[in-house]
């Protein structure tokens, strides 16, 4: 019996064998011509569940490597992070290099209703959302779905006087129609926030 180290080593070395003889090869000519297909990448992808909240405000899920290259044209200044991950070391390396303020706000997933809610850490989150100098902004959790559905339901319902019935419509269309807990929590939640006429972006209507 080969281990499953031993089977893959086998697998190359029989790989390597054949490559001289794939190399030699050569296509039939006839009068037909062939179509090349290029496996090519796009150079710009966003992250998971990426999407405009408001001018110079974006959300998503956790970004990858190969979506620096997008985030980067969008100049961002601040990124807030709702989640639980801190292994993120090629991310956290990226950061520290586009001189990005970052904002770890730690949140965890939830299982029932209001077990992983912590108003501490949304009212951090909206202190930096009402002042325009942070912008351009990224929220993101790990999925884009649930915990920044939250926060963004939050902020549409204290500083944009969304309607609950559309604050609901937008989390479900991220989240999947799941979250009964989160919409709960949006819709319950309050908090006493200081906003600074001066400084707070356009499409805050409260303060």
């Amino acid at each position: 019996m080969y281990s499953q180290g031993d089977q893959l080593i086998r697998q190359l070395r029989i790989y390597d064998s054949t490559a001289g003889e794939l190399e030699q090869y050569e296509e039939p000519q006839d009068e037909f011509t062939s179509l090349k297909i290029l496996d090519r990448c796009p150079e710009f992808v966003p992250p998971i569940n990426f999407a405009i909240v408001e001018d110079g405000i974006y959300r998503s899920g956790h970004p990858q490597a190969f979506n620096f290259p997008y985030l980067q044209k969008l100049n961002l200044k601040t990124i807030i992070y709702l989640g639980d991950k801190t292994d993120n070391y090629d991310y956290y390396r990226w950061l520290r290099d586009q001189g990005i303020d970052f904002h770890y706000l730690n949140m965890q997933s939830c299982v029932e209703p209001f077990m992983f809610k912590d108003d501490s850490v949304i009212q951090q989150a909206l202190k930096l959302i009402v002042h325009k100098e942070n912008y351009p902004m990224l929220i993101h959790s790990n999925k884009g779905k649930h915990r920044v559905g939250v926060l963004v339901g939050i902020m549409r319902k204290l500083l944009q006087g969304w309607c609950i019935s559309g604050i609901f419509d937008e989390y479900g269309r991220f989240a999947g129609g799941k979250g009964e807990g989160d919409v709960e929590y949006i819709e319950t939640f309050k908090t006493d926030l200081l906003i600074d006429k001066n400084t707070k972006p356009e499409f805050v209507r409260a303060g």
